[in-house]
């Protein structure tokens, strides 16, 4: 696989799973396994707000996502030990999404600044 099909790769490996952290939000908090009136479905707002930056390839957004990232890790971590059933379920799959998701960001990033320092080098 050349460069420019992994920059590729990770981009949609990064959509994907931000798109599935949303998804797995609103269906856990409001559908499958509701804690309460389903205020909590709220906390999937922060992951829309970098969804538009993905998609037009910015970069800074793939670098701060992977920072945001990882309070959906720990809230995950935390369910999965303290929660039974199906949550502990749940959270364990948002905790797979996050490790793929903050793995597909770091990735995009360095190839993405390895592709410019090669482009630049070239004249």
């Amino acid at each position: 696989m050349n460069e420019r099909n992994a920059i590729d790769a990770t981009r949609a490996a990064a959509v994907t799973s931000l798109l599935g952290l949303i998804v797995l939000g609103l269906l856990w908090e409001l559908w499958l396994a509701p804690t309460g009136s389903g205020m909590l479905a709220f906390k999937v707002l922060p992951l829309a707000v970098p969804l538009a930056g993905l998609l037009k390839r910015r970069l800074y957004t793939y670098r701060w996502v992977s920072l945001l990232v990882w309070l959906y890790f720990t809230e995950g971590v935390v369910r999965a030990t303290s929660e039974r059933g199906l949550s502990a379920w749940l959270a364990g799959i948002e905790v797979l999404l996050c490790l793929v998701l903050f793995a597909a960001c770091a990735m995009h990033v360095r190839w993405r600044l390895r592709d410019a320092r090669a482009a630049q080098a070239t004249p």
